[in-house]
């Protein structure tokens, strides 16, 4: 179960008269939830440790911050899927990737979600791959009918379709919602790489305001522990 956006925007449309989309969005809810209620428990334990520990435990405890919390933040909050005419943007725990459409070569669903652009492959682990949403997705095939999705299933992924929630743009919401996503995403990219403005090279920029801080405070815990 995820996020995802991709309603048109009203206006006239784009200047090759294919309509205008908003950008659309996908990450995990799940993990978005998993790492607020991870983080939400490590502040209330390093505060305890903080205020109320003896000798070098608020020391630790202090230097620990970074040493959790950013990982948490990189692997839990931050992936995402940006997609719109021009670009898709992945941006994973360590690192963002920008390819513009004309320079994607695939993107494919296995046991995980697959970027392959301009030789190179990167995981995309923003949209996680889940088998049992498969099996769910074989049976009901096998049924021969679309399943409804009730209002709570769409919230919780517990009812509905395979997914517990259809992907904006899918054929066919009878698939996991990691396979619609990649359906719909290989869709914009062979649609889009003719576009003038969809040309231009992979970037990959590292994510430093995350594995900064986390280098910092391991030293840091290092240094408290030692002395």
């Amino acid at each position: 179960m995820t996020e995802s956006h991709g309603e048109p925007r009203p206006g006239p449309a784009g200047s090759d008269g294919e309509p205008v989309y908003a950008d659309r969005v996908y990450r995990s809810v799940p993990g978005v939830i998993s790492g607020v209620l991870l983080l939400a428990v490590a502040a209330w334990l390093i505060g305890d440790a903080a205020l109320n520990g003896s000798g070098r435990t608020p020391w630790v405890a202090l230097a620990a911050v970074p040493v959790f919390a950013f990982p948490v933040i990189a692997y839990t909050l931050r992936p995402a899927v940006r997609a719109d005419e021009r670009r898709l943007v992945v941006r994973n725990p360590l690192r963002t990737i920008t390819a513009p459409w004309a320079a994607v070569d695939a993107l494919r669903a296995g046991y995980s979600v697959e970027l392959l652009a301009e030789g190179k492959k990167y995981q995309v682990w923003a949209v996680p791959v889940s088998l049992r949403q498969r099996k769910r997705a074989a049976r009901a095939r096998e049924r021969g009918g679309q399943v409804h999705t009730s209002r709570l299933g769409m919230v919780f992924g517990a009812a509905g379709t395979p997914s517990g929630v259809g992907v904006q743009g899918s054929s066919d919401p009878n698939r996991a919602w990691s396979d619609q996503v990649v359906g719909v995403l290989q869709d914009m990219a062979e649609r889009n790489a003719p576009r003038p403005d969809a040309a231009g090279p992979v970037v990959v920029r590292w994510c430093w305001w995350i594995i900064a801080p986390t280098v910092a405070g391991l030293i840091a815990l290092i240094t408290v522990i030692a002395v």
